[in-house]
């Protein structure tokens, strides 16, 4: 195991350099210039270069780019073009924020998408499994900035339930929203994938010998059954983890959560290359180490299988 997670870590380095290269070609290609738009409209020539002399934009870009690969090594990834502010500092500021939105997301997906995945297979085609089935593609089909201002619209406009958008001082009322709109992507995922892996397995043999000797419908599932289901279920879940840090782009944006997102955005607005290039790194490196630990529940979940 230990060999295997090694091997996985490694494949951080073409990782980086894959993430990092072409985040900054795309910054080559896109028009804009970072130091112009952060020293205004008419900003002073000489000024203008100097700072572009700082912050060595008068190189060559693959000189600049090693230089950036070099430094990052070293736990460096720069520092912030209009604020002066450190990139890494940037991220950790903002991550507890996206961790604790994508977490409760999470967390609101697993409670809602399993036990609508269960009853519906137990009861297919069912009036209870076709209305699961219709809202759960209704979850995956509607987008999510569209669900964000639903929710907005109905709990604060009219019902005035919660709060409005932001973080509060960390209340979990104002989390609330955020997740569920978050979250309910990958709960109607988890829903068809679990309703359809119960039903896959509850075929098998060993589940018609289980009823042939009696055993309560509720313990044949429960117990035999979605034990071998859920192998593609944390398959499921722990992409989509991985997936709602990038996706909370969009809800922190909506509900003006101060996460990494919010941060994306604002740096991409902003033509901030080492806050960009920065954060997309660190949301790569969140992937392989969400989907490392999935791979590695797997033994757990079942010992049968081996990592390789």
């Amino acid at each position: 195991m230990i060999q295997y997670a090694l091997k996985r870590i490694l494949y951080l380095i073409p990782v980086f350099i894959g993430v990092t290269f072409f985040t900054f070609l795309i910054f080559l290609v896109v028009p804009g210039d970072p130091v112009r738009l952060a020293l205004g409209q008419h900003p002073n020539p000489e000024l203008q270069q100097k700072i572009e002399h700082e912050l060595g934009m008068d190189l060559p870009w693959y000189i600049r780019y090693f230089r950036y690969i070099g430094k990052a090594v070293q736990g460096d990834l720069g520092t912030s073009i209009r604020t002066g502010e450190p990139v890494t500092k940037i991220i950790l500021d903002r991550f507890p924020a996206t961790l604790t939105l994508t977490v409760a997301a999470m967390v609101f997906a697993i409670i809602v998408g399993l036990p609508a995945g269960i009853v519906s297979a137990t009861k297919q085609y069912s009036l209870v499994d076709n209305t699961f089935m219709v809202m759960a593609l209704v979850g995956i089909s509607m987008p999510v900035f569209v669900l964000g201002l639903i929710l907005l619209l109905i709990f604060v406009s009219f019902l005035h339930i919660v709060p409005g958008t932001g973080y509060g001082d960390g209340q979990l009322i104002y989390m609330l929203l955020p997740a569920i709109t978050l979250g309910t992507i990958p709960m109607a995922i988890i829903s068809r994938m679990t309703r359809s892996s119960l039903l896959e397995v509850m075929g098998s043999d060993y589940i018609r010998t289980a009823r042939a000797k009696g055993i309560k419908e509720k313990s044949v599932v429960l117990k035999h059954a979605f034990k071998n289901a859920f192998i593609p279920v944390v398959t499921v879940i722990g992409n989509n983890f991985a997936s709602l840090m990038a996706g909370a782009i969009i809800t922190e944006r909506v509900f003006n959560w101060p996460g990494i997102g919010s941060a994306t955005i604002s740096a991409i607005e902003q033509r901030d290359l080492p806050v960009v290039m920065g954060l997309v790194f660190f949301i790569a490196i969140i992937f392989v180490i969400v989907n490392l630990i999935v791979d590695i529940s797997y033994i757990f979940i079942d010992p049968r299988i081996k990592l390789e």
